[in-house]
């Protein structure tokens, strides 16, 4: 089963952009659903995580403020809403099912079903 993530495009500075995660099976399983973003050259970075457990949420501090992640179950979807975007969040978004224990939950390798991301490209 694999996480689907659409909703990217180009922006303006300052604009916002909704982006969506699915699951091609029934409902999402694992411990949860994280957003990592990666550009050409550099690390996938971690973005934020929501845990079924609780709900409970997780940021970078590079989004934190600027950037909500939820849930709708009825839809079996992730969403990450991103407010106030800058030049330095254009990446290829990924979202991808969290495996791991909790202090794993900004760890890229404790993730697996990554789907095809989606390109946000922010301009100046």
């Amino acid at each position: 089963v694999q996480l689907q993530a659409f909703g990217g495009g180009s922006v303006q500075a300052g604009d916002s952009l909704k982006l969506s995660c699915a699951t091609s099976g029934r409902t999402f399983s694992g411990n949860g659903i994280g957003w990592f973003r990666q550009v050409p050259g550099k690390e996938r970075e971690f973005v934020a995580a929501i845990r079924w457990s609780g709900g409970y949420t997780y940021y970078a501090d590079s989004v934190k403020g600027r950037f909500t992640i939820s849930r709708n179950n009825a839809k079996n979807t992730v969403y990450l809403q991103m407010n106030s975007l800058n030049p330095e969040d254009t990446a290829v978004y990924h979202c991808a099912k969290h495996r791991g224990i909790l202090s794993t939950v900004r760890v890229s390798t404790a993730y697996d079903d990554w789907g095809q991301g989606t390109l946000v490209t922010v301009s100046s």
